[in-house]
């Protein structure tokens, strides 16, 4: 009872085509938005994936970590710095807070070090390569494939 193990075919992601490669790039550098806007940029990239949710995965894909991207490090990061910022203005008062200036520099540079992040992934991705944001790039995999993998979108 010798059976044949056949391999099941693996499915190699077809090349993104090149108006995909333009929007996913396109997405990514919404960033640039939230130099001028606050919230543009997520905005931006939220449209961008809606449009593209059922016709691209790739560019979906690309626009949905563009987006998680910048929430976090514009809104996130920058609410904490304001936060941080009136804690240090009332501690200032009793000469603790100066010590956590340089706290506070740090995370007033996080996003805008997050603007050359985003222009790196839309490099990446005029050249069609996959690229994927630390932390949030295999989390978004792993919830848009449905999978507990962070497998190829």
């Amino acid at each position: 009872m010798n059976e044949e193990k056949h391999a099941t075919p693996v499915s190699i992601p077809e090349a993104p085509s090149p108006e995909e490669r333009q929007w996913a790039m396109l997405a990514h550098l919404t960033i640039l938005l939230n130099l001028v806007t606050l919230i543009g940029g997520p905005l931006a990239a939220l449209v961008i994936f809606v449009v593209y949710r059922e016709r691209s995965r790739y560019v979906a894909f690309h626009a949905l970590q563009a987006l998680v991207f910048q929430l976090v490090t514009w809104l996130g990061v920058g609410a904490l710095a304001v936060f941080m910022t009136l804690v240090v203005s009332v501690l200032a008062m009793f000469i603790i807070g100066f010590f956590l200036l340089p706290l506070l520099c740090f995370l007033a540079l996080i996003p805008l070090a997050s603007l050359v992040y985003g222009v790196m992934a839309a490099v990446a991705c005029s050249r069609g390569e996959d690229f994927r944001y630390w932390l949030i790039g295999d989390w978004i995999a792993m919830t848009f494939n449905g999978t507990g993998r962070g497998a190829a979108v």
